[in-house]
């Protein structure tokens, strides 16, 4: 199984392995890109039900409260309060004493190589795929520095298939991301208005909160923490971060058309925000509920059953 990476959207992963395991389908091997390796890491860990109970507690002040921002680094945070709450249960886990072959993909940030972690401490494999270029500082492994692997295979089939298993099914969770693909011939003298308040991306509304956060009670900054609205204007993270978006859906179409998978999941999750990580529940159900629906394709199609008899 291919679990793709999206940011908060990820924790639809939980939900769409919850009806797997209701539904009894096996699951020989997993990889992971980003959230994705996150998720997949901590089910074959057996720590699926705690990763769980944390994304369904978080809120959004608690979900700043694990930002341990830094000045002068190579990212907005450091990653070392996050990973010290994933230690409390997978510390010590080593990929290798899994039940099933587990994958999980980064991108060297200087040579730009594509990194598989198939060995090793499950923990660092799992904060080095997600660690979002700028925003958390790249984890050092092996003489690399390594980020997010969405910058190089953001729903990494082509991961499952050199481990050759029978079927692979990618989980997609940007595949209701369409547009951003066009193409748009363009006049010098179009009148288009600017965007308005609260129609720019989630990531714009964290990144707002971020840049506040140290910057007093402002009537301005109280405002948008309350309200939700942020100005139209991206500074120099938000713009950083929606042209990461962007590569990455680029790269995901692109990756996926040339080694498509034998089924695809797509949760519907247009409405929720990149970093919304406070709506676990919303994400959990949607996953859940698409991938029950999706289940009875498989068993039409007789995927289900090649599944099984493999297993």
């Amino acid at each position: 199984m291919a679990l793709g990476g999206g940011v908060a959207k990820g924790w639809a992963h939980i939900g769409v392995l919850r009806a797997f395991e209701e539904a009894k389908i096996p699951i020989s091997m997993i990889a992971g890109t980003s959230i994705g390796a996150l998720v997949g890491g901590c089910y074959l860990a057996g720590k699926l039900d705690p990763l769980e109970e944390f994304a369904r507690s978080l809120r959004w002040t608690s979900v700043l409260r694990l930002m341990d921002f830094t000045l002068g680094g190579s990212g907005l945070i450091s990653g070392m309060r996050l990973a010290a709450r994933m230690a409390e249960h997978i510390d010590g886990i080593t990929i290798e004493s899994l039940p099933a072959p587990f994958v999980s993909i980064c991108t060297d940030i200087r040579s730009g190589h594509e990194i598989w972690l198939h060995d090793g401490p499950l923990i660092a494999a799992m904060r080095a795929s997600y660690a979002l270029p700028g925003v958390f500082a790249p984890v050092e492994h092996n003489g690399r520095m390594l980020v997010d692997g969405a910058l190089v295979n953001p729903v990494p089939v082509s991961a499952c298939r050199a481990y050759e298993p029978d079927i692979v099914i990618a989980v997609n969770l940007n595949g209701e991301a369409f547009g951003r693909n066009t193409v748009i011939r363009s006049s010098h003298y179009d009148d288009h208005p600017a965007p308005q308040s609260g129609q720019t991306s989630a990531w714009s509304a964290f990144l707002n909160a971020v840049d506040h956060l140290g910057a007093g009670t402002g009537t301005n900054a109280g405002h948008s923490r309350r309200s939700g609205r942020v100005p139209s204007k991206l500074g120099l993270s938000g713009v950083m971060i929606e042209a990461f978006t962007i590569i990455q859906d680029r790269i995901e179409r692109a990756r996926l058309a040339g080694d498509p998978p034998d089924f695809v999941i797509r949760p519907r999750l247009a409405k929720i925000g990149l970093s919304e990580f406070h709506r676990a529940s919303e994400s959990i159900q949607l996953g859940y509920d698409e991938t029950n629906k999706r289940i009875g394709e498989l068993a039409d199609s007789g995927i289900l059953e090649a599944i099984r008899q493999t297993a």
